[in-house]
């Protein structure tokens, strides 16, 4: 029950629901216990001849009036506890949604997003249960059960009583036996399910690559075989729940033959009237419900702490990238950004990502870095975010360490277009406005979709800014989707813009436009711009060249060459694919 330690918050605040909802769940469970009583009352009238017609209706109208205060009470204390329990849901969910959203980029790294999603639905559905159901049982077989076995001793005899409750040491070791294997089974299913659904998003995440390699058969195929895992371990967690509950109702129904057995030869030698046996009778039955509840319990909880327990692991989980104790929040940024000795690696297994990286850019300028693949030019991008932290050197934005800069604020003075060029599936109008809480200005959307060279092709859709794009921006172009974010980013306009590649998907007269129409914003933006093509950083103030994550080389383009070096090579390779792509 530790596992539920997490939720205490949430269970003091909603403690009078709870407490309400269990008070009208005690009341009701004594209210059944009058159905007995006037049926044992009707039985002993009848046999003696006294129950007459008018009777007979009095005492049904008893049994109604009973129903209905058992069903309007039923009513009240389910919105009471289990409309509690779908709070829970929510309150939970929001929790660890929102817990997610705290966490640093690389713990997404080594986290599948099919076994979040399961955390965020099957989970938490088994914690409702545990809160809603398993609140119920817990009160409701405890108490139904204490005020049965009063009214039995009541009705009949304490021995009859006895008799009919001999099972019970025997529920109790089943019960407590299938708990813990319960427990264990449906942690394994939940962590089959985690990979199910994980198959399952990266299969429709990835439909257009699996179709265009022909490799539907592959893919059912494995589909197939984590299915069949996860079918195989719910089976097995089938095969205990499955004999558990029945294995329950027949030790429990062992009462039954004993208690007809026994009481009869009461009712024969006058001990006990053929009213109470058949009230007796009635309450045993009450009592079988409890029994069978207390098997339904334990089933309910053990899962809600499995689930509760993975749960926990995520909101346990603390973000590697935090504010610092002093952090400040920088007013007016201007864009001056410092690279001073910064060395880093992904982790302490790994070798040296960038080392010893120095370079200054000043307000308003541009910095260009070229490199062959994994150099190290989206790693630099990545520290400046902050979306990993530096073990080496410093890297400042106006003079100040951005580890004393409050991240929101920190990022909220970045506008950053990355290589994958992630679009969400809502309208163009969204997409482009995505930085803003508020509907973006139409002005400000016009003007920055037309930097970016993307407003001509919106206008010729025929819901213009209000057309949705489908998963991940599916009906566009990849050269429209690399403009679209552009002008995600103009729109922001934030003190420091930031392109990773974003080019490369445009052809060269639609590049040149919206470098030029960058470069009017030049004074007024740090710029750094990452590209493999020369034709994109050639204007820039300083160009850096990187090369297994050293700066080997750097000045402007002229400069460089008349180096020799590797700009050089990149830039005469170039030339030559395009002159090769002209013939």
């Amino acid at each position: 029950m530790k596992a539920f330690s997490t939720l205490k918050k949430f269970i003091l605040e909603h403690k009078w629901n709870y407490i309400l909802g269990i008070l009208w769940l005690i009341i009701i469970d004594y209210v059944q216990l009058i159905v007995p009583q006037i049926l044992g009352r009707a039985t002993d009238l009848l046999q003696l001849g006294l129950l007459g017609s008018k009777g007979l209706i009095r005492y049904g109208l008893y049994i109604m009036l009973t129903g209905l205060i058992i069903g309007v009470g039923r009513y009240i204390w389910r919105i009471y506890i289990l409309g509690t329990s779908r709070e829970l849901e929510y309150y939970l969910r929001k929790k660890l949604f929102g817990h997610l959203l705290t966490l640093s980029a690389n713990y997404f790294n080594y986290h599948k997003t099919g076994d979040l999603m399961a955390h965020a639905t099957n989970d938490i559905n088994a914690v409702r249960h545990a809160f809603g159901q398993g609140i119920i049982m817990l009160v409701d077989s405890t108490f139904m059960a204490i005020f049965t076995i009063i009214m039995m001793i009541r009705t009949t005899t304490i021995k009859l009583t006895v008799i009919a409750l001999f099972t019970l040491p025997f529920i109790t070791i089943v019960v407590n036996r299938f708990g813990r294997i319960i427990h264990r089974r449906f942690r394994i299913v939940q962590e089959a399910f985690s990979d199910l659904t994980d198959i399952t998003q990266e299969t429709f995440a990835g439909i257009r690559v699996i179709k265009s390699f022909v490799q539907e058969n592959y893919i059912e195929e494995a589909f197939t075989n984590v299915n069949t895992d996860n079918f195989n371990k719910n089976l097995l967690l089938v095969k205990v729940s499955g004999l558990f509950h029945p294995l329950i109702t027949f030790i429990s129904s062992i009462s039954f033959l004993v208690v007809i057995v026994y009481g009869g030869r009461l009712v024969i030698y006058d001990v006990i009237s053929l009213g109470d046996f058949v009230a007796f009778i009635n309450y045993l039955n009450l009592l079988v419900w409890p029994m069978m509840a207390l098997g339904w319990l334990v089933n309910l909880i053990q899962r809600g702490i499995a689930s509760m327990e993975r749960i926990n692991h995520i909101l346990y989980e603390e973000p590697e990238i935090t504010d610092s104790k002093d952090a400040i929040e920088l007013k007016n940024i201007k864009g001056k950004i410092e690279f001073k000795n910064v060395s880093f690696k992904y982790n302490k297994h790994t070798d040296y990502v960038l080392k010893n990286i120095n370079f200054t850019i000043e307000e308003g300028k541009t910095l260009a870095i070229v490199g062959r693949t994994g150099s190290g030019k989206t790693t630099i991008v990545n520290l400046l975010l902050r979306l990993y932290d530096i073990q080496e050197g410093e890297i400042k934005i106006d003079g100040v360490n951005i580890k004393n800069i409050k991240l929101k604020n920190l990022r909220e003075n970045i506008s950053y277009v990355p290589q994958d060029n992630f679009l969400f599936t809502t309208t163009l109008r969204e997409n482009i406005g995505f930085a803003f809480d508020e509907p973006i200005d139409e002005d400000l959307m016009i003007k920055s979709s037309e930097i970016a060279q993307i407003y001509d092709n919106i206008m010729d859709f025929p819901d213009k800014f209000d057309t949705v794009i489908g998963e991940r921006g599916v009906t566009l172009s990849g050269g429209q989707k690399q403009r679209v974010s552009i002008a995600r980013a103009i729109a922001k306009d934030a003190p420091i813009l930031i392109l990773d590649d974003s080019l490369s998907s445009v052809d060269t007269d639609t590049e040149e436009k919206i470098l030029k129409g960058l470069n009017r914003l030049a004074n007024q933006k740090t710029t750094i711009i990452i590209s493999h093509r020369i034709s994109t950083v050639k204007d820039a103030d300083e160009i850096i060249v990187l090369d297994e994550g050293k700066i080997i080389e750097r000045g402007d383009h002229a400069s460089l060459l008349e180096n020799n070096g590797l700009y050089k090579h990149l830039y005469e390779k170039q030339l030559l694919e395009e002159k090769i792509s002209r013939q």
